[in-house]
């Protein structure tokens, strides 16, 4: 067991929650950073005790095309605002992890910019991947490189290189170090060279006992990055798609087959796959804007606090915040938000009510945290499961159609009745079937 096992995250996009200017022009040190200090009361106000911030060091840009990995974006503030903001989530109980940006670099990191002043002669040469001198790009460098997703701002940097690994991981060992972090966020871990995470893993275990590597994967099976060699966790995009697609179609059947190859590809045990549960991020459209009913966003975080998995609330989206992308461009999903505006939301607006009503659900019950899967009930309207760790079992039951529903629920326990910790109801037990009754739209969990 360790801290993030019982964890609910809280994901912050700093330079866009903190409307930080789209470009670093090299000005003065600009304290954002401090001013988002308040969101920290916040993120307990709703059940959450992690966060996942980032990216957050020096760059042009959007913040993955690191200058400096050393050093706290000027946009954002500076190195002791990081460290007074992390210190501030600890004393308040609240785990921190940030974005590692290994795969690649921006064209101002000083590698690159050595490359591009010698050359065949610069040391760094073998720094990044498929350098051709022989060839040019749209900067006119006069060679030309492998870079990230087709866009040369980003430099892939060559993982295989002794000196480029080690000079990661003591960029792991100064972030741990100087800001006290309890982990790291790997993005396009699906692109990461799979002994360079390997390494990872092993200064990490060398840092804290549970300093966790969570990484971004899209696709695949994610077994292949969770072991005890390489990650803790991965993004669990495939659960993602399979819920707002699953509501959208009332068919909770791709929902549960979803579940059960991912609980299959962990060897049907817990501990084995532990995934980064998420309705939305920085880099899909909010959970709100795919929903074709909006009802279905209960049934939504009913499923992700409930269902194998560490949750996860991107910031906004507990007010139920839209956000699509336009013109390929994701500011739209990262926009700047004012705390005030929702100073009473958890007790005016229904959907940020429900997420907070969630948080100590999920925290007080260990079937939640740790428990086995088992599926009891499953139609294209109806779905539900139990969790049971040790002698503790929750059972969730959720009705995705517009109409109320009844459902009858096998039980093995001792109990007369059970009361749903959502809805506060209480549920007949006879002749070994609980009776739940769902409106439309919504869900408990009977613990």
């Amino acid at each position: 067991m360790a801290w993030y096992d019982e964890s609910i995250f809280y994901h912050i996009y700093p330079l866009g929650l903190s409307g930080a200017p789209p470009l670093n022009e090299q000005g003065d040190v600009a304290h954002r950073l401090r001013d988002m200090e308040p969101w920290i009361d916040h993120i307990l106000e709703i059940g959450c005790n992690a966060l996942y911030i980032g990216p957050l060091f020096e760059s042009v840009g959007h913040g993955y095309e690191t200058t400096d990995y050393k050093k706290l974006d000027r946009r954002l503030g500076d190195n002791e605002d990081l460290k007074h903001f992390v210190q501030t989530c600890h004393e308040k109980g609240v785990h921190v992890i940030l974005d590692g940006v290994f795969n690649h670099t921006g064209r101002d990191f000083f590698a690159f910019k050595d490359l591009k002043e010698n050359r065949e002669n610069s040391r760094y040469k073998d720094w990044y991947c498929n350098v051709n001198f022989g060839g040019n790009n749209e900067y006119n460098d006069g060679f030309s490189y492998e870079n990230w997703g087709g866009y040369n701002l980003l430099v892939k940097l060559n993982q295989r290189n002794p000196e480029v690994q080690e000079f990661i991981y003591n960029v792991i060992r100064f972030w741990a170090d100087e800001f006290d972090i309890d982990g790291i966020r790997l993005d396009a871990a699906d692109v990461l060279d799979f002994d360079f995470m390997k390494g990872m893993r092993r200064v990490a275990n060398e840092l804290k006992p549970d300093f966790w590597l969570m990484g971004e994967v899209i696709h695949g099976e994610y077994n292949r990055w969770v072991n005890p060699e390489t990650l803790h966790s991965v993004t669990n995009y495939n659960l993602n798609k399979a819920l707002w697609s699953g509501c959208n179609e009332h068919n909770f059947f791709e929902i549960a087959h979803t579940v059960k190859r991912l609980y299959d590809m962990g060897g049907s045990h817990y501990e084995n796959l532990k995934l980064y549960n998420f309705a939305d991020n920085h880099d899909v459209d909010r959970i709100i804007n795919k929903l074709q009913n909006k009802e279905h966003f209960r049934i939504i975080h009913i499923l992700m606090y409930t269902l194998p998995g560490i949750p996860s609330i991107y910031y906004g989206s507990e007010f139920a915040i839209e956000g699509q992308k336009e013109h390929g461009s994701d500011a739209p999903l990262r926009p700047a938000l004012s705390l005030s505006d929702y100073a009473d939301a958890v007790t005016s607006n229904p959907y940020t009510a429900l997420v907070a009503a969630l948080g100590p659900v999920r925290q007080k019950s260990k079937a939640l945290c740790y428990g086995e899967y088992k599926e009891l009930v499953l139609t294209n309207r109806q779905y539900t499961f139990a969790r049971t760790y040790k002698d503790e079992t929750a059972i969730t039951a959720v009705n995705n159609d517009e109409q109320a529903a009844v459902l009858n629920i096998p039980y093995q326990g001792n109990k007369t009745t059970l009361t749903g910790a959502v809805s506060g109801k209480t549920y007949p037990i006879e002749n070994g079937q609980i009776q739940v009754s769902l409106d439309a739209c919504d869900g408990d969990i009977l613990l």
